[in-house]
């Protein structure tokens, strides 16, 4: 699936981003499947808007963002709910885990939903290779923003996508977490052929990156 942009500006950041500069915000540009996207950005340009936007979890921009040829202003839910089940798997900056329920429990929410890709022994796995196999059993809310951030990132490989969308996913890791992190998300997106987009404040080498660009 590839993923297009046209002239797409968020309606309460118009005015600040009138006289700026970017290579996403009013302009035409086309997300190729395979795609490996960096998108570098200063706070209050609308890294995380994007994201939202293109998971469809926002809708007050002006202009237009279609899946293929489908416009996201009018394809229906149950669409929707195909391509967020199949094509379209995200990493959210504040990782919306459910605090009641266990680490493993998050994960296996969207590991047993959605098609399963993996059995119950890949989370063990990705987990050991995380460094977080003694909070699997461990509820959500009493884990730290950097275990929490290790089980939204496994939680995102649980499930089939052509695109993983990430907003700042490695915010809260030091240098050796995220080293891991991102060497587990360089595999299984090759290992998928399939594509990313990931924002965040500044320059890195964690991923392989086809493309940068700034928003």
């Amino acid at each position: 699936m590839n993923i297009r942009l046209q002239q797409v500006v968020p309606i309460p950041l118009k005015d600040t981003l009138a006289n700026r500069r970017s290579d996403i915000w009013n302009s035409d540009v086309v997300f190729t499947k395979g795609d490996r996207v960096k998108i570098k950005a200063p706070s209050g340009t609308g890294k995380t808007t994007l994201i939202h936007i293109l998971y469809k979890m926002r809708h007050d921009y002006s202009g237009e963002l279609f899946y293929d040829q489908s416009s996201l202003r009018t394809i229906n839910a149950d669409t929707l709910s195909n391509y967020r089940q199949q094509t379209i798997s995200i990493i959210l900056q504040d990782m919306r885990l459910f605090g009641n329920l266990t680490a493993r429990e998050n994960i296996e929410l969207k590991r047993v939903m959605y098609k399963p890709i993996y059995d119950d022994k890949m989370v063990d796995t990705m987990a050991a290779r995380l460094g977080i196999t003694h909070i699997l059993n461990q509820s959500a809310a009493t884990c730290s923003y950097g275990e929490q951030q290790r089980i939204a990132i496994i939680r995102s490989l649980m499930q089939p996508f052509e695109w993983l969308m990430m907003d700042e996913p490695f915010s809260h890791l030091d240098e050796a977490n995220t080293a891991k992190a991102a060497e587990l998300i360089n595999e299984e997106c090759k290992k998928r052929n399939a594509g990313f987009i990931l924002t965040d404040l500044d320059e890195d080498s964690n991923l392989e990156y086809s493309r940068k660009l700034t928003l």
